[in-house]
């Protein structure tokens, strides 16, 4: 059997989205995992969003499944933490509602943690763009682009997409950093990263299949306002490192990452032991 799992699926306005989605998730959890948890967190919806995930949950069985709402709006990184926090299985997983990519990739990224080699895995779609079926609009891939060039050198982290709305964690090693976290929006993915990777968690992208839905950014014409605020987001990330204000949070997923490694008899590296 495989190790629990719960899936953390952030919504705003996602009504329309959530009736198609939520039945493939609770299909594919109860095929391949009916001990899981669903998690769907309204993040301020003023649409059915709510009314919808809960009748999609009404004929779930084995699942889990349950919804936490509240006002107001607060950001996709608030309601990821929110959801991450009230998970109770060992491993969790957050996916975007619209399943850009496919609750099927999850194995990719779950089999990782539970083999013990890691303890956050996430979603690329730069590993591999073979993978992609449909693309985002040019500029806001460009963009995209751009913004993890700028992630890489104003942070060091040696990875090419920190966005991808696919992110799995072993909560026993990544609960303090997600405690500690302090971007409730679009900057949130870089804050969990950056962090665990100062902690020195064992991180890995791996590439998976994506297929781009239109969402709000392409219709609304702010993707170059929230770019900016991504781009302030990250700069207050550094000034909060700096700082300190993640500094028992780094000591604490740190320890917890190293007693689960000696659990499993992994070989620690000497300098981690400091």
């Amino acid at each position: 059997m495989p190790a629990p799992l719960s899936i953390v699926v952030p919504a705003y306005n996602e009504a329309i989205r959530l009736g198609q989605s939520l039945p493939v998730i609770l299909d594919y959890l109860t095929r391949t995992n009916p001990t899981s948890e669903l998690i769907v967190v309204d993040d301020g919806s003023d649409d059915d969003t709510v009314e919808v995930a809960k009748r999609a949950f009404a004929g779930a069985t084995n699942i889990n499944a349950r919804v936490i709402a509240y006002q107001p709006n607060r950001g996709k990184g608030y309601a990821v933490r929110c959801g991450l926090l009230a998970c109770q299985s060992p491993i969790a997983l957050f996916s975007d509602a619209d399943l850009s990519t496919p609750i099927t990739e999850a194995p990719k990224l779950i089999g990782s943690i539970e083999q013990g080699e890691c303890d956050l895995t996430f979603g690329s779609r730069a590993l591999d763009r073979r993978l992609i079926g449909v693309h985002q609009p040019w500029r806001r891939e460009q963009g995209g682009r751009i913004f993890n060039l700028i992630v890489r050198l104003g942070t060091g982290l040696p990875f090419w997409d920190t966005q991808c709305g696919f992110k799995a964690f072993r909560m026993s090693a990544c609960r303090p950093i997600i405690e500690a976290a302090t971007i409730d929006r679009f900057g949130f993915d870089v804050e969990l990263l950056y962090v665990a990777h100062l902690a020195g968690l064992r991180l890995k992208e791996i590439p998976v299949r994506w297929d781009h839905k239109v969402g709000m950014l392409d219709t609304s014409g702010l993707y170059a306002r929230d770019s900016l605020r991504m781009l302030s987001e990250v700069k207050r990330i550094r000034q909060q490192v700096d700082k300190g204000i993640y500094s028992e949070a780094i000591s604490a997923a740190r320890t917890m990452s190293l007693v689960e490694q000696k659990q499993l008899h992994i070989s620690v590296p000497p300098d981690s032991l400091r």
